[in-house]
C-alpha cells in the first residue's frame, strides 16, 4: 500500500502500486504507521516527501468498500473520515518541512491529503485536482473547507473548486496559487522535491520549534480536524 524510503535526512514515503490508492482503512493505517516512523527515527533536520506511483495520486475515500455491507456503510464513511482527519493532523504536528509530490489525478479527499503538506509539487503532463463531491451530489466536509481557506488564499479559485468543480491542471493550479510549482514529468517533480527539501534541512531549524508554528498557523484545520460536527457527509 505504502512504502517509507530514507535518503540522508529526507525520507519519501510513496503510495504504491498502480491503482487509484483510495483512502480506505487499510491504506490510511499504513500511511500513519509511516508517519510514526518518520517522527520517531527524524534527526533534528529532517524533511517528508510524498509520492505515488501509477496514473493517481489518490482518487479520494474508498466508497466502494464503504458500500461492501450496506448495513455498516455510515460506520465505515466515519472511519475513513477519523483516519484521514488523523493523516492530516499528523502532518500538521510532524516535526519537519512536509513536500507531496502530486505524481497524478487527486481528487476530493486525495486532494486534501496533498494540500495537508507544507508545499505541492505537481507533473504537469497528466493529472488534475478536483473537488468532485459537487458532480456526485455530495456536500464537501466543512473540515475540508477549512484545509481550503487555511492553503489557498484566493476566494476565485477556491469557488472554481467546490461550487464549479472544476478539474485543474498544473499549470492552472500554479496560477491560482493552489501549488507551487509544475514539472514536465513525474521524475521531474520528485527531484524537485528532493532539492527543496535538502535545502529546507540545510536551513536546521529545529523541528519542535517548526511543528510548534505550523500548528499556530493552521490551528483553524486542527480544530475542524478535530471536531466530530464538521464530519464527512459522503
Amino acid at each position: 500500500m505504502c512504502s517509507l524510503e530514507k535518503r540522508g535526512n529526507i525520507f519519501i514515503l510513496t503510495l504504491t502500486g498502480t491503482d487509484e490508492h483510495r483512502l480506505n482503512p487499510t491504506l490510511l493505517n499504513a500511511i500513519c504507521s509511516a508517519l510514526h516512523r518518520v517522527r520517531s527515527e527524524a534527526s533534528s533536520s529532517s524533511a517528508l516527501i510524498t509520492t505515488a506511483h501509477g496514473k493517481f495520486f489518490s482518487n479520494g475515500y474508498d466508497i466502494t468498500w464503504a458500500q461492501a455491507q450496506a448495513q455498516s456503510f455510515e460506520d465505515r464513511k466515519v472511519l475513513m473520515d477519523s483516519l484521514l482527519r488523523s493523516v492530516v493532523t499528523d502532518l500538521i504536528s510532524l516535526p519537519m518541512p512536509t513536500i507531496c509530490a502530486v505524481s497524478g489525478h487527486a481528487s476530493a479527499a486525495g486532494f486534501m491529503l496533498a494540500l495537508s503538506h507544507d508545499y505541492v509539487l505537481m507533473r504537469s503532463d497528466r493529472g488534475f485536482l478536483y473537488m468532485s463531491e459537487l458532480d456526485i451530489k455530495l456536500v464537501v466536509p466543512p473540515w475540508f473547507v477549512a484545509i481550503l481557506k487555511a492553503k489557498i488564499g484566493s476566494p476565485a479559485a477556491r469557488r472554481e473548486l467546490v461550487v464549479k468543480a472544476a478539474k485543474v491542471t498544473a499549470k492552472r493550479a500554479v496560477e491560482l496559487g493552489i501549488i507551487d510549482s509544475a514539472y514536465d514529468t513525474t521524475e521531474e517533480t520528485l527531484m524537485a522535491a528532493v532539492e527543496l527539501g535538502e535545502g529546507l534541512v540545510k536551513r536546521g531549524w529545529e523541528g519542535h520549534v517548526y511543528a510548534q508554528n505550523r500548528m499556530n498557523l493552521l490551528a483553524d484545520i486542527l480544530e475542524a480536524a478535530g471536531d466530530i460536527r464538521t464530519g464527512s457527509r459522503l
